[in-house]
């Protein structure tokens, strides 16, 4: 009981940190407005160990690696803790179990990303019928752009209903099945 009382907590706590560290990596990349409250919350809550990563890991082609490769080692950390927890003997194959564990850990970033795009676009979805002019509308409409724009060049409104987001929100669930068999694939390495 008290292991998957830790888990839980380690899971959660450490989760919602790589978690504001991709959305901060994400809302760079896709250049989401930096002055709205959500980029100001991500950055307060991430500088403090974006800035000195800076130092140590350099951006590449505008993009800040620091914040992405930060997230990739919370979650790397979160997978190892949680097998240590479970008790897994890491003595006998250290090599392995910490590839294993760095590809585990980009998994977890594959599936939080396909994760982060399906909400952002069920959210907007939901906000342009419930209130189409939240200030929150601006924000998810730069976030989702690029994944919709493919789908809207070739699919047009039908009745004025955009259908593009039906078919990014299907793709997504193909991702997210296919990376749900990696990540089997990938854990029988361990065993």
């Amino acid at each position: 009981m008290s292991n998957q009382i830790l888990i839980f907590l380690l899971d959660t706590i450490l989760g919602l940190f790589s978690l504001a560290l991709l959305l901060r990596f994400y809302f760079q990349l896709l250049r989401v407005p930096y002055y709205n409250s959500i980029s100001q919350f991500l950055i307060a809550a991430t500088d403090f160990i974006v800035r000195p990563a800076r130092r140590i890991i350099p951006g590449w082609g505008g993009l800040d690696l620091s914040t992405l490769i930060l997230a990739w080692l919370l979650e790397c950390i979160i997978i190892t803790s949680v097998y240590m927890v479970q008790d897994y003997d890491f003595g006998a194959n250290i090599g392995t179990a910490s590839g294993t564990m760095g590809l585990l850990g980009i998994v977890e970033i594959v599936k939080t990303t396909l994760y982060i795009v399906l909400i952002a676009i069920i959210m907007q979805a939901v906000l342009s019928w419930v209130n189409p002019h939240s200030p929150l509308a601006p924000l998810l409409d730069n976030f989702t752009r690029p994944f919709l724009s493919v789908f809207r060049r070739y699919i047009p409104p039908i009745a004025n209903v955009d259908l593009s987001p039906l078919f990014v929100l299907i793709i997504i669930q193909l991702l997210l099945m296919i990376v749900a068999g990696v990540h089997m694939q990938i854990a029988a390495m361990l065993h």
